[in-house]
Order: C-alpha cells, then sequence, then structure tokens
C-alpha cells in the first residue's frame, strides 16, 4: 500500500488523462485501418485517380504538344510541352491524391461513421488519428507518383538525373496539402460545404502554371498564383525533372514545411476539441 499513490486511489472518473492522450505513438494503426479499409472497397476509385494524369499527358503533352512544340519554364530553359507539363501533371496527381483522402474520406469518416470517435476512446490520442490519416494521404500519392514517373521515363520526360528527387518532392507535397484539407475539414459540416474544396481546387489545377508558363499573366495575376500552394508544387518538382536546380528551389520547400505544421496543428487541436474537451 506504501507504493500506492494518491493518483492511483483517486475514482476513474476523477483522474487526470495521461499526458499520452495527445500523442500515444501509434499513428501506424490508424494507416493500417484506412489501408485495408480502402483495399477492399475504394479500389477503383484509386485506380480512377492513377489513371487520370496520365490521360492528361497523353492529350496535352503529347497530342498537343505536337503543335505547340517548345517552351521555355520559368528559369528560361527552352524544353518540349510535354516534359513542361508532365511534372506538373505529377504535383497534381499528388495534390488529388492527398485532398481526396483528408477530406471526403475523413469527413465521412467523422459525420456519418463516428469512427474517430471510437479511435479517442483508445488509447490513441488526437495526433496519431491525425498522421495515421495523413500517413495513408501520402501512401496513395506515392503510388500515384511512382507509377506516373515510370511513364515519363518510359517517354523519355525526365530530362534530368534530379528526377530521382522528384518523389521526396511529391511527398513532401501531398503531406503539406493532406495537413491542410483535413484542418479545413474538420470544420465541415454538410456537403454543401464541402463542394467549396473543389470549387477552390479546379482554379488552381489550371491556373499554377500547369499548362502554360506564368509569364503569360498580368504581373499582378502572377503574384496570386506565387501564393497558391500548387505553384510551390508545380515548380518544385519540373525544377527537378528539367534540371533546373538551384538554392531558390528551398523557398518552395519551406513553404510546404509551413503548411504541414499549420495543417498539424490546427487538426490535432480540433480533434481534441471535438472528441476529448
Amino acid at each position: 500500500m506504501s507504493d500506492l499513490t494518491q493518483r492511483d486511489l483517486a475514482p476513474a472518473s476523477l483522474r487526470v488523462r495521461p499526458a499520452r492522450s495527445l500523442y500515444a505513438g501509434n499513428a501506424r494503426a490508424v494507416m493500417f485501418r484506412g489501408w485495408r479499409a480502402t483495399r477492399s472497397t475504394n479500389w477503383l476509385v484509386m485506380v480512377s485517380g492513377f489513371f487520370e494524369p496520365i490521360f492528361y499527358l497523353l492529350a496535352m503533352g503529347i497530342g498537343l504538344g505536337t503543335l505547340v512544340g517548345d517552351v521555355s519554364t520559368e528559369g528560361g530553359q527552352v524544353v518540349p510541352y510535354a516534359a513542361f507539363i508532365a511534372p506538373a501533371l505529377l504535383a497534381v496527381a499528388a495534390m488529388n491524391g492527398a485532398i481526396y483522402d483528408s477530406t471526403w474520406n475523413v469527413f465521412f469518416k467523422m459525420q456519418f461513421a463516428r469512427l474517430y470517435e471510437g479511435m479517442l476512446s483508445t488509447s490513441l490520442g488526437p495526433l496519431d488519428v491525425a498522421l495515421g490519416e495523413i500517413m495513408l494521404a501520402l501512401l496513395r500519392g506515392a503510388l500515384y507518383a511512382v507509377g506516373f514517373q515510370i511513364v515519363m521515363q518510359a517517354l523519355g520526360l525526365n530530362l534530368s538525373w534530379w528526377a530521382l528527387l522528384a518523389l521526396p518532392a511529391v511527398l513532401l507535397i501531398a503531406f503539406g496539402f493532406a495537413s491542410v484539407g483535413m484542418a479545413i475539414t474538420s470544420y465541415m459540416k454538410t456537403f454543401q460545404q464541402m463542394d467549396w474544396i473543389s470549387f477552390v481546387m479546379l482554379p488552381m489545377f489550371l491556373f499554377s502554371a500547369t499548362f502554360y508558363p506564368i509569364t503569360v499573366y498580368p504581373q499582378w495575376l502572377q503574384y496570386v498564383i506565387q501564393a497558391l500552394p500548387l505553384w510551390h508544387g508545380v515548380e518544385l518538382v519540373r525544377g527537378l525533372t528539367t534540371g533546373a536546380v538551384d538554392w531558390g528551389m528551398l523557398w518552395h520547400v519551406l513553404y510546404y514545411a509551413v503548411m504541414i505544421a499549420i495543417g498539424l496543428v490546427f487538426t490535432t487541436k480540433r480533434l481534441r476539441a471535438l472528441f476529448l474537451d
């Protein structure tokens, strides 16, 4: 009895939650659960997401590219049109995969399946749930990126050995979008609110120097585009695949590092407020 503390003798309802209630170090359990569910029910959606950027590449890069010819990157490097849009489509594929898993999937699990409420009633903490769902989005983004890079290599669109670093760059992009996407989704209550995500994603996809150089826009609009997260991802991957690597690319990396930090903080706080407080 002398070894028992006052906390050990206190009623369970009065005990203070342990410090690990925020993070139990078991995010992989959340990820594995999500992967098994996706593999058994949503595999067709994953396959369609893999082929979508390939169809864009074949239609725009190979088809339209025969009419466009060569284009200049922001750094002044002249490359074939297919080699110009291929890295942009790689960044878009990472964004789309991460956004789908961290928004619509999370919205269903939170509002209808009530999965997170059950998870947080165990030893798992809100940071475990956030990291687990983000890791699931990263896994999906990695599958898309590897497959698309194989296609790029087969078509001769990787113009530099720096393209080997495009995979970790794509994972960074997916991590940033997944973190922010899950944070935003935690505040959504209805399907109508979720439609705003698509409303934002479509113009970002079209205007982030994906299909043509940013210099075609007026200067004031260039500043707006350069504030968008996808533009930073497109420039980062394009620089690696074309070999236009310089110290300025660290600015793009820093942008996504800040995205990740903000997303994780807001997601963790929101899940804790919803299910633990």
